[in-house]
């Protein structure tokens, strides 16, 4: 590869982690400013969302970062996993609530998504 194509690689990185970073920190902006329960980075995935569905940001803007974060995810949730085992002692002492509520929550979303998924492919059919 030549140092031409290297800086493009290098600049289209930078171009989509800065699009990725600016809406998390408007995202973070609107939450202070608003003061509503709701975290920041919901705000920041809502504005990225937004701007990619109205075509204002073409998605290959985003394209480079977005598939380097979610191909190394794992190590993302490494921070998590090491923070839950200081709190080992509220897991075992609420396990089966912790338990019937990942599992009640995640039939919910099934229930929903297969209904939302159905109502829409009727449509289509």
């Amino acid at each position: 590869m030549t140092v031409k194509l290297y800086f493009r690689v290098i600049l289209e990185y930078l171009v989509s982690f800065a699009v990725i970073v600016g809406c998390l920190q408007l995202g973070l902006a609107l939450q202070n400013l608003s003061g509503l329960p709701v975290p920041g980075t919901i705000f920041g995935m809502l504005i990225l969302f937004g701007l990619l569905a109205s075509k204002v940001i073409p998605a290959r803007w985003v394209e480079p970062s977005a598939t380097l974060l979610t191909r190394n995810m794992i190590f993302l949730f490494i921070p998590v996993s090491v923070g839950l085992m200081n709190h080992l002692q509220v897991i075992a002492d609420y396990w089966l609530t912790l338990l019937v509520s990942v599992f009640v929550s995640s039939l919910i979303v099934l229930v929903l998504m297969s209904w939302g998924i159905n109502k829409l492919s009727k449509g289509k059919a």
